[in-house]
Formats: C-alpha cells, structure tokens, sequence
C-alpha cells in the first residue's frame, strides 16, 4: 500500500473575533489527526514552543483547552490546505490542494498578521494568497522534520509574535 490519503482537515480554523494573529500550518499530521487537535503529534514542538512564548501550560494544560488558551492570548490557528492528497505526513506529497477560505477565517477578527509555521506552509500561502504575502511573516517549523532546530532556537525565532499580541496593536 502506499498510504497516500485523500484528506480534508478534519479540524475548523479555532479562531476568536478577538484574535490578533493567525498561526497557519500546511495540513495535519496522521498523528494530529489521530489525537484530534492541531500540532497533536507528541514529537511536535508548536505547544513547547507556545508555552515558553505565553508563559502558559500547553503541553499538559489542566481543566482548559489548547484551543481556549492560544484564544485567550488572542492567537488564531487553521492550516493552510483544507483538503488535498497527502502520503502519511509528508508536507512534500501533498497534491490537488483546495485551500482554505481565508476571507471568511478573517472576517470579523482584529487579525493584522499571519504567521506561517514552515516552509511548506509559506509556498503553499504564497502561491494560494499572493495578495497577502505582506500580511504574512514565515517562521521555521516546529514539526519533528525540522530537528536540527532546538527549542531555544524556536523561541528566539517565534518572539516577532509579541508585537502583534499587545493591546495597544490594534
């Protein structure tokens, strides 16, 4: 067999009318999809990484959502890709992509920027979204792939993200 999946995203865009950002990956792992969440795969570094940022349990957080804190800190996630196919996890197989309806995902919210976790997750905005590639900033990917990043990298990497998390940023 050759595990090549025709998949939409199993998951909606967890987005807040009061976010000021927009986190977009490419698409979900098997094994996100598997736990049932976005960056779900244990190897994934996104919530270390947003713990270290918010100063906030995501990786075993107690009685509250991921979801309800990255909204609670005004940070909106989707991934770029709502269907396509896909072999495994690998972001380099991913074909016939229908892409997300980032109109209505902003519509209504205070977003004024998009975060981009990856390479992939650019090339796939930039060729879906050419019109908005000044709203958008690419940050190195916390997947498993990108190992030879330590998380302290990340951190460093990710910090252009306070600028857009203050109130008075609106």
């Amino acid at each position: 067999m050759n595990n090549i999946r025709v998949l939409e995203s199993p998951f909606e865009p967890w987005v807040a009318a009061d976010c000021r950002i927009l986190i977009l990956g490419s698409f979900p792992s098997v094994k996100a999809i598997e736990q049932g969440y976005y960056y779900g795969n244990p190897q994934n570094r996104f919530y270390a990484l947003m713990s270290a940022l918010l100063n906030e349990d995501l990786v075993c957080p107690s009685g509250v959502s991921k979801k309800d804190i990255l909204l609670k800190h005004h940070i909106a996630i989707c991934d770029v890709v709502a269907s396509c196919r896909i072999k495994g996890s690998s972001d380099a197989s991913i074909q016939a992509v229908k892409f997300i309806n980032l109109k209505a995902i902003l519509e209504g919210t205070h977003i004024r920027h998009i975060f981009l976790n990856g390479g992939t997750a650019t090339n796939l905005f930039d060729k879906a979204f050419p019109e908005m590639i000044d709203w958008r900033t690419k940050l190195p990917s916390t997947s498993p792939a990108n190992a030879r990043m330590r998380l302290a990298n990340l951190v460093d990497a990710w910090s252009p993200i306070y600028q857009y998390l203050r109130p008075n940023n609106m």
